[in-house]
């Protein structure tokens, strides 16, 4: 019995250890600040900045269904067809469950696309944890608003 409470006091401890620097404001801050980030690294072509954000085994839900991985996901930056003018987040939601965090909030993007002008309104969760000493994002989900 005692062996198992030292086991469980341990395996506790190193939960404690795995945690995010700074309190919940400090983190809500920082994940805040690392949507804006990945918003201008879209607008602005830069895969290589994105890629510094998600997991390996990152996956995206776009607005229409569409699911890409990591690869196709960074790959779609250099689409000659997309062209992303604008994009602005807002009404951030943060909720922390140890070294995960969920980002909620709205979007509105302006571009075109095949030739097209589009100008989308919605809302988008991503998932982030905290490995090896970073926040990683590693879902993604956008749906439009009606």
């Amino acid at each position: 019995m005692r062996r198992i409470a030292t086991v469980i006091l341990f395996c506790l401890s190193m939960l404690g250890m795995a945690q995010p620097p700074g309190d919940f404001a400090s983190k809500k801050a920082n994940l805040e600040a690392l949507e804006r980030m990945w918003n201008q690294a879209q607008v602005n072509r830069d895969a290589s900045a994105i890629a510094g954000m998600i997991s390996d085994h990152f996956i995206n839900t776009e607005f229409d269904g569409q699911v890409s991985d990591r690869a196709k996901f960074l790959a779609d930056f250099g689409d000659p067809k997309f062209n992303l003018a604008f994009m602005n987040i807002g009404n951030l939601e943060v909720s922390m469950y140890g070294t995960t965090a969920i980002v909620v909030g709205d979007y509105h993007t302006k571009g075109m696309n095949k030739g097209k002008p589009y100008e989308h309104f919605g809302r988008f969760t991503d998932t982030w944890i905290f490995l090896n000493g970073k926040w990683m994002c590693v879902a993604s989900h956008s749906s439009l608003k009606k």
